[in-house]
């Protein structure tokens, strides 16, 4: 029996069981998404945007055609369940069971917001007494009509993981014959001649002036994978967990359920910033933590001891502390070199005679936030009680591999552990809160090796590895494995750490948790949905703060993008400006001494803290953003817009690059109403400040001139009434 209130959107034909189909609609401002649900496979028939543009789909979706069980392959025939499946204003649920083995399958289309994309997600259950093995079921599938004539492109944003690519973003034309696939992983090194990782998203666009479009990201920080096909007459492809290397296995013991990573799908017009202004909004509302949203401070202003790098130390601590307090920092944090060793988690007695609780109640004292930097997936060769010691045969069954006799870690890196194993899992759950607990933390990050992507035991709960088809490498302190089993590892560790990080924001309420993973490696949107704000870049200087935020922040909200910005040659103020400013347009993390600056340099630090917090923090939080310029080379002119059309006000970063043939240079502007007047204000004062219509920025630009190469500029919109 169906559920009262669904006819409205739900039409079923009943003519006999074997003919059964469910029809739904479901929609947001932006994405309508036609369903349907036949006696065997459910499909999406029509994805349309909010002028009516039309993208369909010509296939089902491919559910699951067989299973293993005790070693033999078992097939499917699936049958759509109308009892058990619903229809609702924001959510469609069709259901469908197999009868040998016993499994149901949902596939789930659901409305979070009022605006943006769908989500959609997959799950099957096991109901029988057997354990069963699942190949790869994919989360999305999709072959849209497409004639030869019409002009696509197709646009892609990498991680800017350790150092960001000289490219960074990437639009292509999608010609007849085009075939893409883009990965994603918990933690990625590539070798020589290997493709950078991406965020795992991907937008398609017809290439006229309309540029109607869709896009599709995955809600998941492990093994995954986004294909595209362009054939003579279509365009195809997948999204989900990453098939390679194959063939991919899940175990299903009885009564469990298998989750194929949720994916989101939304239609849009304009490009990708119009994507993005979409999107971004949608990931803080659907994805973020509320409560972190409704701190006005957020993104905070923070000073961070790697400057020094491990020399960290109380006398240090309570130097930076004060520096902190005197600047109007947000948030005092201690990083890597606190610690007794790697995995070891407790205060060197060296360094922090007296502890850490003594530096967090300073900080609290002064009206700062204390945050810490933890390693904590790794293991080290640490014998004090409470180590995480690689040698302990307890741990050494975590470990994602044996360990030579030699081995040593590095200074703040170890051996990974698999947190997949619920007892490793559940003794870094009380570990971490331990820390969060006794060293009275507001922040912590996490950093390394977090989540496998590959293990070479039989014994753990993931599928075993196939000892013919592995491939190590060694990265530094840490093996990195790849077997038919990886997209496994990393599907269970990954489900581990969201465990984890849940279970400090329940027992920690208002715990700030950053993601680092050695700059960048794990900024995705299931991360997203587990922290609070990324490290994006490995490196520091202007430039590769610049091309990261410039990346990431096409599709994540600039408020969760945390550039560090390190000490970089500024003979003079014009440069040192431009290297804070280079890191202030998302997330600002400072990683200098901040006592070697000179009174010039303090002065200047206090006016852009000023303007930070004043004008341009709620812009970051709120406003639109827009790509004004190409991405950052470090020697041409670059920019970035924030418009806010609730506020009617908005902001632009301007970067002078190192050139010496060009001293001005015009920016077109974006989102403003043509037919309104605007304040412009130079706050460096490099212009005058003048009054100019929307018609005018959009179409003709505004000039920006500055002197000194390695410069910068802030320009203040203002909707005049």
């Amino acid at each position: 029996m169906l559920r009262p209130g669904t006819l409205a959107l739900l039409f079923f034909f009943l003519s006999q069981p074997a003919f059964a189909q469910l029809s739904a609609t479901l929609k947001t401002r932006d994405t309508l998404l036609l369903l349907r649900a036949s006696s065997a496979a459910p499909s999406v028939t029509e994805l349309r945007d909010d002028r009516g543009f039309i993208w369909r789909n010509r296939s089902p979706e491919q559910l699951l055609s067989s299973v293993e069980r005790e070693g033999n392959s078992i097939p499917i025939h699936w049958t759509l369940n109308l009892a058990a499946s619903r229809v609702a204003a924001n959510r469609v649920a069709f259901v469908y069971d197999s009868s040998v083995p016993p499994l149901r399958l949902t596939w789930e289309w659901r409305a979070p917001a009022d605006f943006g994309p769908l989500e959609h997600a997959i799950s099957v259950e096991n109901r029988g007494p057997s354990e069963i093995w699942l190949p790869l079921q994919p989360s999305f599938q999709f072959d849209f009509a497409v004639p030869s004539s019409l002009a696509l492109e197709h646009f892609y944003v990498e991680k800017g993981a350790d150092t960001p690519s000289a490219e960074g973003t990437h639009l292509q034309k999608i010609q007849v014959g085009y075939r893409w696939a883009g990965r994603s992983s918990p933690y990625a090194s590539p070798a020589v001649g290997e493709a950078r990782e991406i965020i795992p998203w991907s937008l398609v666009q017809t290439a006229d002036v309309t540029r109607h479009g869709w896009f599709t990201g995955i809600e998941f920080s492990g093994r995954t994978q986004l294909r595209l096909e362009r054939g003579e007459d279509g365009l195809s492809g997948a999204a989900g967990l990453d098939p390679d290397p194959g063939p991919f296995r899940t175990r299903l013991l009885p009564g469990e359920t298998f989750h194929a990573p949720t994916i989101f799908l939304g239609a849009f017009r304009g490009g990708p910033d119009a994507a993005g202004n979409i999107l971004r909004p949608w990931v803080r509302r659907v994805l973020a933590n509320p409560l972190t949203w409704k701190n006005p401070n957020y993104p905070l202003l923070v000073n961070n001891s790697w400057g020094s790098g491990m020399q960290v130390d109380e006398a240090l601590a309570l130097r930076m502390l004060r520096d902190s307090a005197d600047l109007h920092f947000d948030m005092f944090h201690v990083d890597a070199g606190w610690f007794r060793s790697v995995g070891d988690w407790h205060p060197d007695p060296r360094k922090f005679p007296r502890g850490l609780a003594p530096i967090a109640k300073e900080a609290h004292r002064l009206g700062l936030k204390f945050g810490l930097w933890v390693d904590w997936a790794q293991a080290g060769l640490g014998t004090a009680p409470g180590a995480l010691n690689a040698r302990d045969p307890r741990v050494r069954d975590w470990l994602i591999s044996d360990l030579p006799e030699a081995w040593q870690p590095e200074p703040f890196k170890g051996q990974t552990i698999d947190i997949g194993v619920p007892a490793a899992r559940d003794w870094v759950s009380a570990e971490v809160n331990r820390i969060v607990n006794e060293y009275h933390l507001d922040m912590l990050e996490h950093d390394g090796y977090l989540a496998a992507k590959g293990c070479d035991r039989s014994g753990h709960p993931h599928a075993p590895p196939d000892p013919a088809r592995m491939r190590v490498r060694d990265i530094g302190p840490w093996p990195y494995i790849e077997s038919v089993n990886s997209t496994d590892v990393s599907l269970r560790s990954v489900a581990a750490y969201y465990e984890i990080q849940q279970g400090l924001r329940r027992n920690h309420p208002g715990l700030l948790l950053e993601i680092c993973n050695d700059g960048g490696r794990m900024v995705d949107f299931g991360s997203a949905a587990h922290g609070d704000y990324f490290s994006i870049t490995d490196t520091y200087d202007p430039l590769s703060n610049r091309r990261a935020f410039f990346d990431a922040s096409y599709v994540l909200p600039p408020a969760m993008l945390e550039t560090y910005v390190e000490k970089w040659p500024a003979p003079r103020i014009e440069n040192f400006r431009y290297m804070l400013r280079s890191g202030m347009m998302g997330w600002l993390t400072i990683m200098q001494d901040a006592s070697s600056w000179t009174a010039e340099q303090r002065a200047a630090v206090a006016e852009e803290f000023r303007l930070y917090k004043q004008i341009l923090r709620p812009l970051i939080r709120d406003a639109s953003l827009y790509h004004i310029s190409a991405r950052p080379d470090g020697i041409h002119w670059d920019a970035i817009e924030y418009f806010d059309d609730a506020l009617g006000a908005g902001a632009v970063y301007v970067f002078r690059g190192s050139t010496e043939a060009e001293s001005r240079h015009t920016f077109l502007l974006r989102g403003l109403n043509p037919n309104r007047e605007y304040q412009v204000q130079f706050h460096d004062h490099s212009s005058p400040d003048r009054r100019v219509l929307g018609s005018e920025l959009l179409r003709s630009g505004i000039e920006v001139h500055l002197q000194v190469p390695n410069s910068s500029e802030v320009l203040l919109l203002r909707e005049l009434p």
